[in-house]
């Protein structure tokens, strides 16, 4: 199983992740990501994963 966290800190509302992953990500008022599932595996952990890699300000961190 593998854990999905945002920094928020980082996060600029670019809208990569929750357009790739709606399953994982979704946007808060202002358009940043939030995480919808925290723990993730199979198909999840894919979408995750390309959510992570496509986040251009690297605010998207996956654990194991």
């Amino acid at each position: 199983m593998t854990r999905v966290a945002v920094d928020a800190d980082r996060c600029t509302g670019h809208g990569r992740c929750y357009t790739l992953a709606p399953d994982v990500f979704d946007a808060d008022e202002a358009g940043h990501c939030v995480v919808l599932v925290e723990d993730v595996s199979g198909e999840l952990e894919a979408h995750a994963i390309i959510g992570e890699q496509n986040c251009p300000e690297q605010a998207i961190t996956l654990s194991r």
